[in-house]
């Protein structure tokens, strides 16, 4: 099988279900972003030392490859036909038992950090801000067109783990984190 099929060549491509729409479509952008950061994570995961967290990353991507899915198949009365897996709150929770269990490895934040220290700290930081900005694309579509509000709730959680997880790879590589200095 090839991998180029030439149906993209006008600037359209098709979404789950067989809709075609304009590869600038907000909907585009949205999982767009989200491709994105699978393919960050995936570069932090090269990176990362502990391999508790490497399994946490593993698990993300795969939780991306579902949003992306459910993002690019509107829930359409023809599209409830194919059966495509949709984001639900297990995916909140596991991020929710992430965060809980790597924050009690930390110390208490009592200030602003910067993004930085380790390598595999610093592509988490950008996985974070990444995921912040497929959160606004979200948000974006979801104020013209209907999209599962569990996948809101999920990209946000999401973030705050990325942030979580870039400090606990400073501090197991003996990093301090970097403090914020006004």
């Amino acid at each position: 099988m090839k991998i180029y099929t030439k149906t993209g060549d006008t600037g359209k491509t098709s979404l789950f279900g067989g809709e075609r729409v304009q590869k600038s479509a907000q909907r585009l952008k949205a999982y767009g972003t989200i491709d994105e950061l699978n393919s960050f994570i995936g570069m932090a995961m090269v990176e990362t030392v502990d391999g508790g967290v490497k399994k946490v990353l593993q698990k993300i991507q795969n939780h991306l490859f579902s949003l992306g899915a459910d993002l690019a198949t509107p829930e359409t009365e023809k599209n409830r036909k194919l059966n495509i897996l949709r984001v639900d709150e297990k995916f909140h929770k596991f991020a929710e038992e992430s965060i809980d269990k790597y924050e009690t490895e930390l110390d208490e934040l009592k200030s602003f950090i910067l993004p930085g220290g380790s390598k595999s700290a610093s592509i988490l930081h950008v996985c974070r801000s990444i995921c912040r900005r497929a959160e606004r694309e979200i948000v974006k579509l979801s104020n013209s067109e209907k999209v599962n509000k569990e996948i809101i709730v999920y990209v946000n959680r999401l973030s705050d783990l990325f942030f979580v997880l870039s400090r606990y790879e400073n501090k197991i590589a003996g990093i301090p984190d970097i403090k914020w200095k006004p």
